[in-house]
């Protein structure tokens, strides 16, 4: 009954999520990942429990006694001899144990337990030889023997001999005072410790009480999360536009827009051709009148120049030799003085002018921006054709969100958690009921340790007032039968204690053996091996319990023994605080991935995608008009041009010769001349040749610069030109083929890509379910907390406290044998006798020489 009651508390604490990974198609992981969505936080409970214990100053008593233990067992835990024996359940050892098997193992346990077995027979031997020795003792005294004789020999060293006795005594006193303040205090530990025990198990109970009441609220925030993934999921139909078409219109850019880039390239092109042929015919018809008129004006120049050099000054004999040679060196140079380009030649670009502004007159332009205002509506389009899949899929998510709520009605969570709050409840009661019994069986045993402690205080009273008698009534002056009242009362107190000794020794034995052979096994069998989780893997040897299961705990709760469930894998998972679904692994009882897949219906989602048909054939990239503007553009003759021509002459430059530098050696050289008409004549030739040099040489410099760049633009945009166009028209036209007849692979392939993305919110969802319920709902951190509070309570309240006790009481045990010896040995000294050694008088004191004698004591009417 409790086991399908615990089934159906763990069923109660399920939501969604399953710990098997679930297995997706090979093509489904290559896709990119989805939005990442925030699920917050699932609401976590704080458990009180602190599973952790700290013996403080008596903890140092506690690693006492595992040392003597360590001494007494230094064997290693013996795991297979402890699995052969659950195995066998003892049954075939008792009845079979003669075969040889059965033999060896009684050996190995023998030899495991050698250590106690040595203690527990000398401590046997102890309980049976004590109290022998103590009635042949008693009998040997009763008959004047044994130091019964109430004489004592006079020695020299008597005084040294009494001084070591009463030390050695002292000091074991002292070792058995110890001994019994440890075994007091372990009894003490121990009281102390079981009243703090209650407050574990009440900090135990609360924290199961608030996994009870947090689960609940877990699951239910786990479900209203699905909300989350909804939202999302709408908000990504409501912009299935931009995001579906978008992607579209990113992959099918990636051939389009460099192929309409091209053609609105090329529409510049054309603009720039117009103007370069417009600079062209312009500056031609500027340079060809230009040229005209610079060759009159340098004729009249060099005209005036040849007319001014025949001056008499120049020729006549009676001028000056340099003037002379001056003007005939300016007569050579006149020659240089005449135009170099001649544009006059060159054909105009007319026809080709008036090609390009007819073709100018259609906006290729305007035509090839439309075809980029068709292309880029495509998310437009997208949503327009994707309505009716999106008013579809909205139904179904309001369908999915029913069945996911409808979840908490499946599985009846809160009344199960309410069942078993009234099962912790009533628990609780239970053991708030036996707490007055705990505590009486409590306060019994502490009357029988206190009375064991007793007898070992009553000897130590005895041991500490016969040396303090002995020690305060000692008289040296006094002889054996004269001692004092005192001293003989410190010898009979020896005594005493000597009697208490044998009568308590061998009980104190027999408590310290039985209490030693249950705690130290306890300690090496139960305590170590779980702090060093060899008992877990005890627990976990397949078919300890069972012969017919591997693993004890599926086996039993799930009747699947080959599940990876074991006891150190659902306490090391408890102890992390996991989820009790990942660590119990119920998925083997309620696979909940699975009702989630078929209750978000992803199949169902991805079948709607699978539908859908976006068609992009009203797409026109360039219409024909537009196209047939590009044909023209190459039939217009450009590339027909003599650019040769046209370079050769704009590269000659202006005149053969720069005519302002001409200017200033004219003039450089008339400086050189005498003043004179001739002089001021030459003067004025050379500010003329200036003038002209900045009114028709410089503005002709410009339009040749124009007439070069118009020339070299041309001649590169005339380049090929045909082909140019024809690689334009070829590549819209396959880019046009691409968007009427290919897209449907683009298309297909970023509809799969959002449709993942769509269920990739589902999937996250799931995944986040499983996560959380792995990690975070009802963490069953509580349950490892109780197995943690009964080591606790077991091994270092109980058991350690017990081993604390018998060997703090075993320490007076053994103590008490020389406190024997050395009592009746000091009893000597202190007790008053019947007898003494008597000298006779002589007048040298040598020992050698007197020879003593019995004599009675002195008779005093005091005594």
């Amino acid at each position: 009954m409790w086991k399908t009651g615990l089934l159906l508390l763990f069923l109660g604490l399920l939501t969604s999520g399953e710990l098997q990974q679930e297995e997706t198609e090979p093509e489904r992981r290559s896709l990119p990942p989805s939005g990442k969505l925030d699920f917050g936080y699932v609401p976590q409970g704080v458990y009180q429990t602190l599973a952790y214990y700290e013996p403080g100053v008596i903890g140092l008593l506690f690693h006492m006694v595992h040392a003597f233990l360590y001494v007494v067992q230094p064997n290693p835990f013996p795991e297979d001899l402890v699995v052969k024996v659950a195995k066998d359940k003892f049954g075939a050892i008792q009845s079979e144990y003669q075969k040889p098997e059965n033999v060896v193992l009684t050996l190995q346990a023998i030899y495991y337990e050698a250590g106690f077995v040595v203690c527990a027979v000398l401590g046997l031997l102890f309980m049976v030889l004590l109290p022998l020795v103590g009635l042949f003792f008693c009998l040997c005294r009763c008959c004047d023997n044994c130091g019964g004789e109430m004489h004592q020999r006079q020695r020299k060293n008597a005084d040294c001999q009494r001084g070591l006795l009463t030390t050695l005594l002292f000091a074991t006193s002292l070792v058995i005072t110890a001994g019994v303040l440890c075994a007091y205090a372990a009894n003490q530990n121990l009281s102390s410790q079981l009243k703090g025990m209650r407050r574990l198990v009440s900090s135990n109970l609360r924290d199961l009480q608030s996994f009870t009441n947090e689960t609940p609220t877990q699951i239910d925030y786990l479900i209203a999360q699905f909300a989350t993934a909804k939202n999302k999921v709408i908000s990504d139909l409501d912009n299935v536009g931009p995001l579906l078409g978008g992607k579209i219109h990113e992959e099918l850019g990636k051939e389009v827009c460099p192929a309409m880039d091209g053609a609105l390239s090329m529409a510049g092109a054309m603009r720039e051709t117009k103007d370069a042929l417009e600079n062209v015919s312009m500056s031609l018809e500027v340079l060809q009148e230009a040229t005209g008129k610079l060759h009159f004006n340098l004729s009249l120049v060099r005209f005036s120049l040849n007319r001014t050099l025949n001056d008499p000054g120049c020729s006549d004999e009676d001028s000056d030799a340099t003037t002379a040679q001056l003007c005939r060196s300016i007569r050579i140079s006149l020659a240089q003085l005449h135009v170099s380009a001649n544009f006059t030649r060159l054909p105009d670009v007319n026809n080709q002018l008036e090609s390009v502004n007819q073709l100018i007159k259609t906006d290729l332009s305007n035509i090839i921006r439309k075809g980029y205002s068709s292309f880029n509506d495509t998310p437009g389009m997208v949503s327009d054709q994707m309505r009716n899949v999106v008013e579809g899929a909205r139904g179904m998510l309001d369908i999915i969100g029913t069945n996911i709520s409808s979840f908490s009605k499946v599985f009846p969570v809160h009344s199960t958690m309410a069942n078993f709050t009234n099962f912790i409840s009533h628990t609780h009661s239970k053991i708030e009921d036996s707490y007055p019994e705990i505590d009486q069986m409590d306060f019994y045993r502490w009357i029988c340790c206190i009375g064991l402690c007793c007898m070992v205080v009553l000897i130590l009273a005895f041991n500490f007032l016969a040396i303090l008698c002995g020690t305060v009534g000692y008289d040296k002056h006094a002889s054996p039968t004269t001692r004092g009242c005192v001293s003989n009362t410190g010898g009979t107190l020896l005594m005493a204690g000597v009697g208490f000794s044998f009568l308590f020794s061998w009980i104190l034995m027999g408590v310290v053996t039985a209490t030693f052979l249950v705690g130290g096994n306890v300690e090496k069998l139960v305590c170590e091996p779980f702090h060093t989780k060899q008992l877990f893997k005890v627990l976990d040897t397949p078919h300890l319990l069972n012969p017919e299961w591997r693993n004890f705990i599926p086996g039993y709760m799930y009747n699947d023994s080959d599940l990876d469930l074991t006891v150190e894998s659902l306490y090391s998972n408890c102890k992390e605080n996991r989820g009790i679904y990942s660590a119990m692994r119920l998925d083997k009882v309620f696979n909940v991935t699975t009702f989630l897949n078929s209750s978000l219906y992803t199949k169902e989602v991805g079948k709607m995608f699978n539908n859908v048909k976006i068609d992009l054939r009203v797409i026109v990239l360039l219409e024909s008009e537009g196209k047939q503007n590009l044909i023209g553009f190459s039939e217009t003759g450009v590339d027909r041009i003599n650019y040769a021509a046209y370079l050769e002459e704009v590269n000659k430059g202006v005149t053969q010769v720069d005519l302002l530098s001409y200017a200033n050696e004219l003039e450089a050289q008339t400086d050189l001349m005498p003043k004179g008409p001739l002089q001021t004549s030459l003067k004025g030739h050379a500010n003329s040749l200036r003038q002209i040099h900045s009114q028709q040489v410089i503005p002709m410099e410009q339009a040749m610069s124009m007439l070069n760049q118009s020339i070299r633009l041309l001649e590169r945009t005339a380049s090929d030109l045909p082909n140019k166009v024809a690689d334009v028209l070829a590549t819209i036209e396959a880019a046009q083929y691409l968007i009427s007849q290919n897209a449907t692979h683009v298309v297909n392939q970023e509809t799969e890509k959002y449709k993942q993305t769509i269920v990739g919110y589902f999937r996250q969802y799931i995944e986040w379910v499983r996560t959380s319920l792995t990690m975070e709902v009802a963490a069953c951190k509580p349950f490892s907390n109780i197995v943690d509070t009964v080591e606790i309570v077991a091994c270092s309240f109980l058991v350690d406290s017990l081993n604390t006790f018998w060997f703090g009481l075993g320490c007076c045990a053994l103590f008490l044998l020389p406190s024997i010896i050395l009592s009746v040995k000091l009893a000597k000294f202190y007790r008053r006798m019947d007898t003494e050694d008597v000298y006779d008088d002589i007048l040298a004191y040598d020992t050698m020489t007197r020879f003593p004698r019995a004599s009675a004591p002195p008779r005093h009417i005091d005594w």
